[in-house]
């Protein structure tokens, strides 16, 4: 059996990572390795963890670079044949995510699998607010502003060991560069997995503030210029746009791990 490493990167998470962890240590998939990088919380966030501490195979707290240095440090100690990245404040969507992810790379033999997102109200999740429905791959559809739901994004070990991990010099839209850089300029291959893998509360880095927003679009700018890709000039402001319509158009229905 194919063992898939899960990577939560944490910082006083005292109030979500509970739910973090029980989402992935209750799924259906025997085999994962799952690894939790800690920044140097100061509230109770490694109290929490350590209650976890049989089911959490490797967990290293110090401090970090940012969020992305710490993703990296996880890459760098996991075993696994797949990766995946769940935030502190995300969840799976339901008990078998991963024997879904994992039967898919498996069946297909593809580089890479991704699915469906939901947002969520920060305090009530069970209120979806946004609902980020990815859609069939094509690496050209990035010139269009359109890009994957990272937290959904899992990915084969040896393309992080061929073609680099996250660039830390970004401080928001690494994912974004990570996901150019794999999908768009190597062109590994990926399928989707039409159904919603990861349930997200409000509140990520990126849209806490327009402010933030801003600093993340000229992010994704340079994530081009540093791949060496000319980007057209609308692809910037169609990425915002392409938002729009994930605020209106919910699913009918979503089996929600509880948190």
């Amino acid at each position: 059996m194919k063992k898939i490493s899960i990577i939560t990167v944490c910082w006083n998470s005292a109030k979500t990572i509970a739910n973090a962890i029980q989402s992935v240590v209750n799924q259906n998939y025997s085999n994962i390795e799952y690894i939790i990088i800690d920044g140097g919380s100061t509230d109770d966030t490694l109290d929490i963890i350590h209650q976890y501490r049989s089911v959490v195979t490797k967990l290293h707290s110090g401090p970090d670079k940012g969020i992305y240095d710490a993703m990296n440090k996880g890459l760098r100690i996991a075993t696994g044949d797949y990766v995946g990245i769940l935030n502190s404040d995300d969840v799976y969507a339901d008990y078998d995510i991963l024997t879904k992810v994992v039967e898919k790379m498996e069946t297909e033999k593809t580089d890479s699998v991704y699915g469906d997102l939901v947002y969520v109200a920060e305090h009530n999740p069970q209120q979806i607010t946004r609902y980020w429905k990815a859609g069939n791959f094509n690496s050209n559809n990035f010139r269009q502003g359109w890009m994957i739901p990272h937290p959904t994004f899992f990915v084969r070990r040896e393309i992080y060991q061929k073609y680099g991990m996250f660039n830390p010099s970004f401080r928001i839209a690494g994912d974004y560069e990570l996901t150019l850089r794999f999908l768009y300029r190597y062109r590994i291959s990926a399928s989707y997995l039409p159904e919603v893998l990861v349930v997200m509360r409000t509140g990520g880095a990126s849209n806490q503030s327009l402010h933030n927003r801003i600093k993340a679009n000229v992010e994704d700018k340079r994530a081009w210029l540093v791949n060496q890709i000319p980007a057209p000039v609308h692809t910037r402001f169609f990425k915002p746009i392409r938002k729009i319509p994930q605020l209106f158009r919910y699913p009918k229905r979503v089996n929600f791990f509880p948190v």
